[in-house]
């Protein structure tokens, strides 16, 4: 099933596939519901429901007034699991979406089963030394390539892309900035899961494990590009920590802090 809902006076695109327990696919920065084409199968054939919303201002979904936020987005994606899920759910965030799964076991730890975290800083200390997002975004290459993704969906038209463009790069520049001792409140089981050429540090990913109360770290041979590049390797990964009974770790378990 795909299309719109409409959730909190808000038109979200949605695609839902499979029976079982629900996983929710959160997609990174200026992508949608596709960047999760190589996993959605995989996940269906575990044996769960698998629900890939689309945020604000990204592919099918509208954009809205005012700034693009991961506050933002956050509530609006609690608001979804409340209607759209209604039971607890395992989220598995990517890039952007990782920041967002955080924020909604923050805040609402009720709505949240498990976690994948993949591929991403929770404040700019875990940026990898010379990375400069922003710069990058900006480029002109880069803007004709994330256009071609934006242009023929958005029911906003091509010509809103420079808005939303231009709102992300506003976030980034300033987002995101998590204290991760604030972290150690969340209590659901998570994997925390990052190419050893990302975009953060495996430095900061070990600190994310160790303020997490249960988590785990996984490194794996590639780049930001994980989930698409190397299915290969994230969706056996994804499948035998959600399923398994005891994801946490063994009690003498510890990662230094940094």
């Amino acid at each position: 099933m795909r299309g719109y809902v409409e959730v909190a006076g808000r038109r979200v695109w949605h695609e839902v596939s499979g029976v079982g327990d629900p996983v929710v696919l959160l997609h990174g920065g200026f992508v949608g519901a596709s960047s999760y084409s190589r996993q959605v199968p995989a996940l269906v054939e575990a044996g769960y429901r698998v629900h890939v919303p689309e945020r604000r201002g990204h592919a099918h979904t509208p954009d809205v007034e005012g700034p693009i936020t991961y506050s933002a987005m956050a509530d609006d994606t609690v608001a979804y699991l409340e209607q759209e899920v209604g039971t607890p759910a395992h989220l598995v965030g990517w890039s952007d979406g990782a920041v967002v799964a955080l924020l909604v076991a923050q805040r609402r730890p009720d709505l949240v089963a498990r976690m994948v975290l993949i591929g991403q800083y929770y404040n700019s200390s875990g940026k990898v030394a010379g990375g400069d997002i922003v710069a990058l975004l900006g480029t002109s290459e880069v803007i004709a390539f994330l256009r071609q993704g934006y242009d023929s969906v958005s029911p906003d038209g091509p010509e809103h892309f420079a808005v939303v463009h231009a709102k992300m790069l506003r976030m980034f520049g300033s987002e995101p900035e998590i204290q991760l001792h604030t972290l150690h409140g969340i209590t659901s089981p998570t994997l925390v899961v990052q190419g050893d050429r990302d975009e953060v540090s495996v430095e900061h990913s070990l600190a994310v494990v160790s303020a997490l109360s249960h988590a785990r770290l996984a490194v794996l041979p590639g780049d930001h590009t994980l989930p698409i590049a190397r299915p290969d390797l994230v969706n056996p990964l994804i499948v035998s920590f959600l399923g398994v009974d005891d994801p946490q770790p063994p009690p003498d378990w510890n990662v230094p802090t940094y």
